[in-house]
């Protein structure tokens, strides 16, 4: 009997008072622990121990009293109970190295039991992101069983590395009522199998916290001594893994994600969704610059601002938050926090850059505007800039050079801003890896102004040709000329890109399989080519439905292998839907979807579910193997009906609206997503599958892109192009993160992770340190590096907490062979 109180940070309530309401809850706890000599409490969220350390020390001291009398567990060892789905994979990461290193700081020990009762699904990563910080068991309740189907209560759930731990799906409510337990224990007991083997119940009031009451408590006394009710221990979700792998019994196995619950919620409330997805990748830009800058620019040590910033992001992970389920005023409150840890991540990147540019040597010339473009990716990127420029370079043409003479010309394009004679340029740039180039503005006099052809809808560049169809304002081709293969299904784009759909569930969609009632589309109200010139092509389509209006540009970049679509919704429907809808001609489909530090193939039957940055489709089309894959920087829900994808590019229910509660017959309540949203998605169109086509690295260019900085004429001991990181001889080898260590200012922290399920031998060029780090990468693994900056020290591998790894010949043995589960 497991005594706990599940806090909802924020969901019909504020933060404030979720933050109150754990000070109150833990005292509870701790006069139950003074009344009942066997009663135990467990408690996982570190966020809420954070709280009460930083405003009621004496209940704090209190706490870590119990918890070294092993009265009060603390399990979990993420900072809140975050939706399980839409973090990035770095996000889990910082869930639990910031969470094991507070409980190891203040309490002497860490997690060892990974715990999520109340999130909406569980991705399939899960398994490796715990077992690489410290626990070896989890415990979860949704899906239930009626939702997802288990091979039992008990099982080891495996991750597509191998990782596993022993996991546990809590039965019937992870919180009770405040009076007798017989009803909730014998609701537990029902969906739980007839055995001698241990098994678990959690009780207590929740939610809105509370705890166990002395009613509860006394009700388990009476219980454990009927013949009714098997035997009953007030205990730790510790001791019953430790009972359960105890008992000998060759336990189950499962392979893969626990899905899903609520599907609604990975599209509710688009605002929290973008947020979340934006301030993950600026601050993981920021680690970046602050510690190649630290190296090469000696600047300041920032690790505690940069954790106080994930913070701010990891509180918002909390599953309700994130998923679109809490209240209005909670994502005021959102926007607040995330636009604080933006604001420390553009703060840090911008110093930290500022500092290697101003010592580039740039000389002085008239006529010219120096441009210092920065990569934060580990790769070559080749791309284009956008720069709002004032400079004297006068009206006419620019032409742009680099630290090669080599000559590119520059787009002009119109300024976002109408006052000033200023104009925004186009340059297009190759960059070398995690590093930076010059280029020199010139004038260009000679280069003639590009004429717009308004009715054109042809836009090609020497990899793609798209054809906009005026009638339907949608693609009525996209040929990759690689293969000579045409993806757009003509017969389906008929049927329509931006559909509206009928949606009358409540905020999680609750009970919702598939979103399928289509009530209408939006229809093109103008097409017009804004721009064409030697850089790139764009045509803006114009469409309505109702009140609400669709802006999508169609981006075609000299060079680009991805066609790029820019989005502005003005939505102003009601329990209503909008799927932007990518028709394909593919047969004999796999659909693969990314998710967080990996990626799954799902089944192709028009299902709603949920996926990162990115979703492909590979068939045969035309005789031969072919693909699109459609990467986004802002969107999660999605479908996969055979060749065609569906994004869900929003949904405007009520909020916080739980069925089967009815709506307010005078339609008198708030709904979500009124009003202007912006986002952007790439199609990238592909001979054979994914892999080949390089989506895991084109979606983090999406997701995180160069920075541009206007610069000025000044000496320095830097080139005009330089690189610090460099991954090789491993291109499904991606490597997120290039960090300062948490505990020391002379090491430095690198993890990447294994995108396409085979094995690879990496090479990482750290030209910054002075050093080369050769790295083994299993399928699907997540490795990370400690590199120290004397080159005397050896580079060592750690866990996730950034702790070394135990050498293989002193590890363990795992309980049961991975290789004897069934997948």
């Amino acid at each position: 009997m497991i005594g706990n109180a599940h806090i909802d940070a924020v969901w019909l309530w504020p933060w404030q008072e979720g933050y109150q309401e754990a000070r109150a809850t833990f005292r509870a706890a701790l006069q139950r622990i003074d009344e009942y000599p066997d009663f135990v409490f467990t408690c996982d969220s570190v966020g809420y121990l954070a709280w009460i350390e930083e405003h009621d020390p004496e209940l704090f001291a209190a706490l870590r009293e119990q918890v070294r009398a092993g009265r009060f567990e603390i399990v979990g060892g993420w900072w809140v109970e975050p939706d399980c789905n839409i973090p990035g994979g770095e996000g889990f990461v910082r869930h639990a190295l910031y969470s094991q290193r507070f409980l190891a700081d203040r309490f002497g020990m860490m997690a060892s039991v990974g715990c999520n009762v109340d999130p909406f699904g569980q991705n399939a990563t899960i398994p490796q992101l715990l077992a690489k910080s410290g626990m070896d068991s989890y415990v979860f309740m949704r899906p239930q069983a009626h939702e997802a189907e288990l091979p039992g209560p008990t099982f080891w759930w495996q991750a597509a590395d191998g990782s596993r731990v022993l996991t546990y799906r809590i039965p019937h409510e992870y919180c009770s009522p405040r009076g007798h337990l017989g009803v909730h224990v014998g609701k537990a007991l029902a969906q739980l199998p007839h055995t001698t083997d241990p098994l678990m119940c959690f009780y207590g009031v929740g939610n809105h916290g509370g705890g166990p009451t002395r009613a509860n408590i006394d009700s388990i006394h009476e219980l454990d001594t009927t013949d009714q009710f098997p035997r009953m221990l007030f205990s730790t979700v510790r001791a019953f893994f430790d009972a359960a792998r105890d008992t000998g019994r060759d336990l189950p196995g499962y392979a893969g994600e626990i899905q899903p619950h609520g599907v609604g919620c990975y599209s509710a409330h688009s605002g929290i969704k973008k947020l979340i997805r934006h301030t993950e990748h600026a601050l993981q830009a920021a680690e970046k610059w602050v510690a190649v800058a630290s190296a090469v620019s000696g600047v300041p040590r920032a690790t505690d601002q940069l954790e106080h910033a994930w913070r701010q992001v990891l509180l918002n992970h909390f599953h309700d938050t994130a998923a679109g389920t809490a209240l209005p005023s909670g994502y005021d409150d959102a926007r607040d926090q995330l636009g604080e840890a933006r604001s420390i991540a553009a703060r840090l990147q911008n110093q930290a850059i500022q500092s290697i540019s101003r010592q580039i040597a740039i000389p002085d010339e008239t006529q010219t505007a120096p441009l210092a473009v920065f990569n934060p990716h580990p790769w070559a990127v080749r791309t284009t800039v956008e720069v709002e420029f004032g400079g004297q370079l006068g009206d006419g043409g620019i032409v742009a050079v680099d630290d090669a003479e080599n000559r590119t010309p520059v787009q002009v394009a119109r300024s976002t801003t109408l006052t000033g004679g200023r104009r925004r340029l186009v340059v297009p740039v190759e960059l070398p890896p995690l590093g930076y180039r010059l280029y020199r503005l010139y004038p260009d006099h000679a280069a003639p102004a590009a004429p717009v052809t308004d009715a054109d809808p042809v836009l090609e560049n020497e990899h793609l040709r798209a054809v906009v169809d005026p009638e339907t304002g949608w693609l009525a081709s996209l040929l990759c000329k690689a293969t000579n293969v045409d993806l757009v299904d003509g017969d389906a784009a008929g049927a329509g890109h931006a559909v509206v759909l009928n949606d009358p569930t409540d905020t999680w969609g609750h009970g919702v399989v598939s979103y399928r009632d289509v009530i209408g589309r939006f229809t093109p109200a103008s097409i017009r080519r804004v721009e064409d010139g030697p850089v790139r092509q764009v045509l803006r389509v114009r469409s309505t439905y109702g009140a609400s209006t669709l802006t999508e540009e169609f981006v075609l970049a000299a060079g680009a292998r991805h066609l790029e679509v820019r989005v502005t919704i003005d939505w102003h429907e009601r329990l209503r839907m909008l799927k932007l809808r990518f028709p394909t001609g593919l047969t004999d489909v796999t659909a693969t979807h990314s998710i967080p530090y990996g990626h799954i193939e799902r089944a192709v039957g028009g299902h709603e579910t949920v996926s990162h940055t990115w979703v492909d489709v590979s068939g045969a089309l035309a005789g031969q193997r072919a693909g699109l894959s459609v990467l986004n920087d802002a969107k999660f829900g999605v479908d996969v009906t055979g060749g065609e994808i569906g994004i869900t590019a929003l949904r405007s229910p009520a909020y916080a609206w739980h069925t089967p509660l009815p709506l307010p017959a005078d339609g008198e309540y708030e709904v979500m997503d009124q009003g202007v949203q912006r986002f952007t998605y790439r199609l990238l169109p592909h001979a054979g599958d994914w892999r080949a086509a390089g989506t895991v690295r084109a979606a983090a260019e999406l997701d995180q892109q160069p920075v541009a900085l206007l610069e000025s004429y000044h000496d320095g001991p830097l080139p005009q192009h330089g690189s610090f990181a460099a991954v090789s001889d491993a291109d499904n080898v991606v490597v997120t993160v290039v960090k300062q260590a948490e505990d020391s200012a002379d090491h430095y922290v690198v993890r990447g992770y294994e995108t396409a399920g085979a094995a690879a031998r990496a090479t990482i060029d750290l030209p910054f340190l002075g050093r080369t780090v050769t790295a083994e990468f299993g399928p699907h693994e997540i490795k990370t590096l400690r590199v120290p900056r004397e080159l005397a020290e050896p580079v060592v591998e750690t866990d996730l907490l950034e702790r070394p790894v135990t050498p293989p010949a002193e590890a363990a043995p795992p309980p049961h062979d991975p290789e004897d589960q069934p997948e």
